[in-house]
């Protein structure tokens, strides 16, 4: 039986490092990941510390997974929560993990070997007991889940590169689009062509156009950027992500003000909420 469901979970909104506490309780303090539902299948995207509480949520549910996993990139705020995700110690599971953005100089798996070795992690990764597969591919591929459900990507412009996706089901469609740098004045058009006319743009906007010339390098967007690249690719909400630790609840309040006034719609993404297309 196929369906046309499709939602998206957010349970780490976070850039570049954990900052829990009283100024970003509102928002959330966990680095990047996401569920996505669609169709009958369970998607994850990258794997932050927001991995954490997800698994404890998975396993409250039971029963066996099958899981299709993907990751951005490899960068440590976007894989740390790995080794505490609880239903990867569970035999009766399975995930494949897939990543765009390693070949030919390293694998997936290579990498989170190294991650979880020492002197960087007491326990290797052979301790898992859950089936796992590893997969490498080129962004820009394309990848059918069965089901109806179809997984698009892009290179994004990040230091080490990185993958955006996009996750369609029937007429439906949510793009996650992080990490990425754009160009003043001139729009991704890698970016455009993955977001044309989806639901839902999760999309790297880590800085406003006001701190972004102090970081120009470093590998991230800004939020009016969003606004800019899902008005030309007649997406219909943007939701705003990866929240730079500096910016606390009270500024975040500022940017969904702002933005909901620029561009209606658009929201901030905020930890354990569940939008439905």
């Amino acid at each position: 039986m196929t369906t046309d469901r499709l939602s998206v979970t957010f349970w780490g909104v976070r850039g570049s490092i954990a900052c829990p506490g009283p100024a970003t309780a509102g928002y959330g303090g966990n680095t990047a990941c996401l569920e996505i539902r669609a169709g009958n299948k369970l998607l994850i995207f990258d794997a932050g510390t927001g991995l954490k509480p997800f698994g404890g949520a998975l396993a409250k549910q039971g029963g066996p997974l099958d899981v299709d996993w993907f990751f951005t990139h490899t960068h440590f705020d976007h894989i740390q929560g790995i080794p505490f995700f609880s239903p990867l110690y569970d035999r009766r599971n399975r995930f494949r993990l897939r990543a765009g953005h390693l070949i030919p100089e390293m694998n997936l798996k290579q990498v989170l070997s190294e991650m979880m070795s020492a002197p960087l992690f007491p326990i290797p990764i052979g301790i898992f007991a859950a089936q796992i597969e590893f997969a490498d591919f080129r962004a820009g591929e394309t990848h059918d889940l069965g089901g109806g459900v179809v997984v698009k990507t892009a290179p994004l412009n990040h230091p080490n590169r990185a993958t955006g996706y996009r996750v369609e089901v029937g007429k439906k469609a949510i793009c996650y689009v992080t990490d990425t740098e754009h160009v003043p004045g001139r729009l991704d058009t890698n970016v455009l062509k993955l977001i044309e006319g989806a639901d839902i743009v999760v999309y790297d906007c880590t800085y406003t156009d006001d701190e972004y010339p102090a970081h120009v390098g470093w590998g991230h967007s800004t939020w009016q950027e969003g606004v800019r690249l899902v008005e030309k690719a007649g997406a219909k909400r943007l939701a705003i992500y990866h929240h730079d630790p500096d910016h606390d609840d009270t500024f975040m309040d500022k940017i969904a003000a702002e933005a909901e006034k620029m561009r209606p719609g658009t929201f901030v993404a905020r930890e354990g909420t569940t939008i439905t297309v």
